[in-house]
């Protein structure tokens, strides 16, 4: 089992909870999980009740935090591709 961290521990976690606001406000992050396998976070999100997960990169999240337009890009496309599954 992979283990759950708090939010202050993900890198940049602010800034994705930040764009998850901006593409769709009814979302909510239940949990983030810390996957060692892959270097990754993987976010539990809710959205209209059902649960969708996205796994995000460490590099990204840590890149994010020099406010790198292509990596904002980046986790823009990885989100959005995670909501719009959720929605089916």
């Amino acid at each position: 089992m992979d283990p759950q961290v708090p939010k202050e521990e993900v890198p940049s976690y602010e800034k994705v909870e930040e764009k998850i606001r901006q593409l769709d406000g009814t979302v909510i992050i239940l949990r983030v999980f810390y996957i060692i396998e892959n270097i990754s976070y993987n976010f539990q999100l809710l959205k209209n009740n059902k649960m969708c997960s996205v796994e995000i990169p460490r590099k990204l999240l840590e890149d994010l935090k020099d406010g790198n337009p292509s990596t904002e890009e980046e986790l823009t496309r990885i989100l959005k591709t995670c909501l719009k599954g959720s929605n089916s």
